[in-house]
C-alpha cells in the first residue's frame, strides 16, 4: 500500500515485515486444584517465555523494516 512521503511530497511503498512463524499452541492447562503444582507453574513459564521471545522477533522485523523507530 502506498502512503504520502512528506519529504519527498510523493507515493511510495513501504517496506513488508519480514515473516514471524506463529507462537506455538500452549502447554498450561487450568491447575487442578486450588494450588498450582510446581509443574503447572513451569508449563506456564514456558508459554510465557515463548510468547515473549516471538513478541520480540516481531518487533526486530519490524524495526528492520522500518515500521517501528530503533
Amino acid at each position: 500500500m502506498a502512503y504520502l512521503n512528506d519529504g519527498a511530497g510523493k507515493a511510495r511503498e513501504g517496506k513488508q515485515t519480514p515473516a514471524v512463524t506463529n507462537a506455538a499452541a500452549a502447554t498450561a492447562s487450568a491447575a487442578a486444584g486450588s494450588t498450582p503444582t510446581k509443574a503447572e507453574y513451569d508449563a506456564l513459564l514456558a508459554d510465557t517465555n515463548a510468547l515473549r521471545t516471538k513478541l520480540n522477533a516481531l518487533l526486530t522485523a519490524m524495526r528492520t523494516s522500518g515500521q517501528l523507530a530503533p
